[in-house]
């Protein structure tokens, strides 16, 4: 059963098209399950790929290797410091000095601003 709603001119009219689901970030997040990977900037990963898959194929029986086995097999075999490098990698340069901020903070129980701190360290 469509919705009614009232249209500009005050008609009452049907909504058109499919209803919608209200469903939240976290919602979304999780049912996710088709991801895809964009190599297209990334050159030398995507020749790396092209080469393993190559390897991987290079036999006599048995279907054709694709990407996805090889990921599914990659995937167990991450770690947590595998996991800390690819968390390190995600960081701009201006989040990498806050963090360092922090922990300068931290270890020193100060409360310098980002200006301060990096006078301190830079000794100018």
């Amino acid at each position: 059963m469509r919705e009614i709603v009232i249209s500009r001119e005050g008609k009452e009219e049907k909504k058109r098209g499919r209803k919608r689901k209200e469903k939240t970030g976290e919602e979304r997040k999780e049912e996710k399950n088709k991801f895809f990977v964009d190599l297209g900037n990334d050159q030398e990963v995507l020749l790396l790929i092209k080469k393993l898959l190559v390897e991987a194929n290079n036999k006599s029986y048995g279907r054709e290797i694709i990407f996805r086995d090889l990921v599914i097999h990659a995937i167990p075999k991450l770690n947590s410091k595998d996991i800390e490098k690819i968390q390190d990698q995600s960081l701009t340069e201006m989040e990498r000095v806050k963090r360092l901020l922090d922990e300068h903070n931290e270890k020193n129980k100060t409360s310098l601003s980002l200006g301060e701190f990096l006078v301190k360290k830079l000794s100018i």
